[in-house]
């Protein structure tokens, strides 16, 4: 993986995250040298899914209004079911989210995630994949959708599911390594 020293990273989750697609990212992008915040709605811990049943809670670093694009170099969207739809009605999520994408910066979305990008718009003329249930609205967003374990596009990483994870990490260290993708259209 590539070196990340000096690089600092957003991970955007509540309730319900799929646990392995938070801390897979968090701890391998630490381990590559980035600071990585855990970013919420509320301060204190949330719980993750795993697999099947509530899964192990995670301390939160920075709630969602003390949070800042500027502080960051990336963004990492877990999926779940459950994280990325109370997410996306979350106007200020949204908002953060955009943040990112508008200041040219990595937005990496997995499994259920891509939803978020759906609802900012991002989605749009991309190359993306995503769980499969998801499929559909990816599309119907107006993105190109394929099967493929990450898929990238001008600083957007995206992956279908939690096998995906070591493709998915890498792909976000080298994106942030590339530095501002400067040439995206909308």
């Amino acid at each position: 993986m590539q070196d990340l020293q000096g690089k600092s990273i957003a991970i955007l989750a509540t309730h319900g995250f799929e646990q392995s697609e938070l801390e897979v990212p968090r701890d391998k992008l630490r381990e590559a040298g980035a600071t990585v915040h855990v970013i919420s709605l509320e301060a204190g811990r949330i719980k993750g899914w795993d697999k099947d049943d509530w899964g192990r809670p995670v301390d939160v670093d920075r709630t969602l209004d003390a949070a800042s694009s500027g502080d960051y170099d990336a963004i990492v969207l877990p999926g779940g079911q459950i994280n990325p739809d109370l997410l996306r009605v979350e106007q200020s999520a949204l908002d953060f989210i955009k943040a990112f994408w508008t200041g040219k910066k990595v937005v990496a979305a997995i499994c259920h995630a891509p939803w978020l990008l759906v609802e900012t718009g991002i989605a749009t003329g991309r190359k993306m994949t995503s769980y499969p249930s998801v499929k559909t609205d990816v599309i119907n967003a107006g993105a190109h959708w394929e099967v493929s374990p990450v898929v990238t596009d001008q600083g957007l990483v995206t992956s279908r599911n939690p096998g995906d994870l070591d493709a998915f990490c890498e792909k976000i260290a080298e994106e942030i390594s590339e530095g501002r993708h400067e040439r995206r259209a909308a």
